[in-house]
């Protein structure tokens, strides 16, 4: 199969070596001749510069398409794919960069029959897939926690395009949050507090707690003023299942205080972007599977209740 792929940075990278892997093909469009140059010598793929506008100019592209050009440009870029009447497209997380362009592209697609899915990748990692299995067996998730406190000593530095930091719980934090309720359930109760404030971001801390459609409790945390990481932990009848870091896992059995890792086979998670060889499989095979843009404009008032 011929795919199309935009986006040359280390994203796009990952997914022309995956989709060689997998035996197709791939028509690379970047925007810059150096990025394009950079993309071809590491993958082996020639890419065309000009962006949008050289892909448009052409008149003939494939009808499956991977788009992965920065925050900031993802949902134009969508936008214009579904105006050019390409019709199943993987864009990377959140899908756009702001709420509203998610709203308005979840209803472009709507009206022109375009299927757009939108890659949360720890969806796909070994250890969710084997939490998954753990938490069927045992009946489901009762409670769950998670931690999406962001380094910001890190971001606050990192030159990134306007409103790409002032929308980092959406752009980066949500990769946490999909996980978690994508495992327990999504909300039907939430009750959250935000404090706080940094030179990019609106809020600095955050707490709350609720409960989900599958009956589940959960609570949250993050202090972005402070040390912490990235964790989500379930809870079922009869295990603790701990995800810190998210690619592993450690199981906690009933009765103990013993927290053990649970093998799991990653072998896909080394050689490629974790989560991202099984994502592109499921996109090109079953595409179901996967988020669709219309479900995270469903989401976007979970979102806005946790970071208002």
């Amino acid at each position: 199969m011929e795919i199309l792929l935009l986006g040359v940075g280390p994203i796009g990278i990952e997914y022309a070596n995956i989709l060689q892997a997998l035996g197709h093909s791939v028509v690379a469009h970047g925007r810059g001749e150096a990025g394009c140059a950079s993309f071809e010598a590491a993958t082996g793929v020639p890419a065309i510069p000009g962006g949008m506008e050289a892909l448009a100019a052409r008149g003939q592209y494939p009808d499956v398409a991977i788009v992965a050009v920065g925050e900031a440009q993802l949902g134009k870029a969508v936008g214009q794919l579904v105006d050019l009447g390409v019709k199943k497209i993987l864009v990377e997380k959140p899908g756009a960069g702001s709420f509203d362009e998610i709203e308005q592209l979840a209803a472009k697609a709507e009206r022109a029959g375009c299927d757009i899915r939108v890659g949360y990748n720890r969806r796909f990692h070994a250890s969710t897939l084997k939490a998954q299995e753990i938490i069927a067996d045992d009946g489901g998730v009762r409670t769950f926690h998670f931690e999406f406190t962001e380094w910001s000593h890190r971001i606050e530095p990192l030159v990134k395009e306007a409103g790409v930091k002032e929308e980092w719980f959406l752009h980066n934090s949500s990769h946490v949050v999909d996980l978690a309720f994508h495992l327990g359930g999504w909300p039907t109760t939430l009750h959250a507090l935000t404090a706080g404030e940094l030179p990019w971001h609106r809020h600095a801390r955050h707490v709350g707690s609720g409960a989900t459609e599958s009956g589940a409790l959960f609570s949250y945390f993050a202090d972005w003023q402070g040390p912490g990481r990235w964790s989500v932990e379930m809870i079922t009848s009869r295990h603790r299942l701990i995800f810190r870091p998210l690619e592993k896992l450690l199981i906690q059995q009933i009765g103990s205080v013993a927290q053990e890792p649970v093998e799991i086979d990653d072998r896909l998670d080394v050689e490629f972007k974790p989560g991202f060889y099984r994502q592109t499989v499921a996109f090109l095979d079953a595409p179901e599977t996967l988020l669709s843009i219309q479900q995270q404009a469903s989401h976007l008032g979970t979102y806005k209740s946790i970071n208002p």
